[in-house]
């Protein structure tokens, strides 16, 4: 029976190895992964600090590889990706190292990107109720309200207040 649990633990292994060869995974998402075969905790555990010794696995590349992506295909701002991987239990440490590489400007430059395309879809009976759902988006976004209106008032959508 043990050497049946070992090959199953070593399957396991070996199908984990081959999914993070073609794709960044963090410990959180192959520990899912690994639960949702039937392993114990304790096989789930030797499974990935293994996958983590033999650099199959990497949360700062996998915070790297996330954060690009997120920015330039989803165009997400800073809370939303932050908040995204810390639910998949990264160490905020990791998450702010990473993000703090991209400036302000990039991230200006996408916000602009973003609120510009919004607005040419943006419906709304009165000029204010577009921008409101304008910043609505944007928060959604994970984009901060002060930079949405530092934005807004660059691209002369007239939002005045900045704070």
């Amino acid at each position: 029976m043990e050497k049946q649990d070992k090959s199953i633990s070593e399957e396991a292994f070996a199908r984990m190895a081959h999914l993070c060869s073609q794709k960044e995974y963090c410990r959180f998402d192959i520990s899912q992964k690994l639960y949702k075969l039937k392993l114990s905790s304790h096989e789930i555990e030797n499974i990935v600090d293994r996958l983590t010794a033999e650099n199959f696995i990497s949360e700062e590349r996998y915070v790297r590889s996330y954060i690009g992506d997120k920015l330039k295909f989803n165009k997400w701002g800073k809370k939303k990706i932050e908040l995204s991987l810390r639910q998949k239990q990264i160490p905020q440490e990791k998450i702010f190292k990473v993000l703090n590489e991209f400036t302000d400007s990039e991230l200006n430059q996408l916000l602009e990107s973003v609120l510009e395309k919004k607005w040419r879809s943006v419906k709304g009976k009165t000029e204010s109720e577009k921008k409101n759902k304008l910043i609505r988006y944007a928060l959604g976004r994970g984009f901060e309200m002060r930079d949405i209106i530092s934005c807004m008032n660059r691209i002369n959508l007239g939002i005045i207040d900045e704070e």
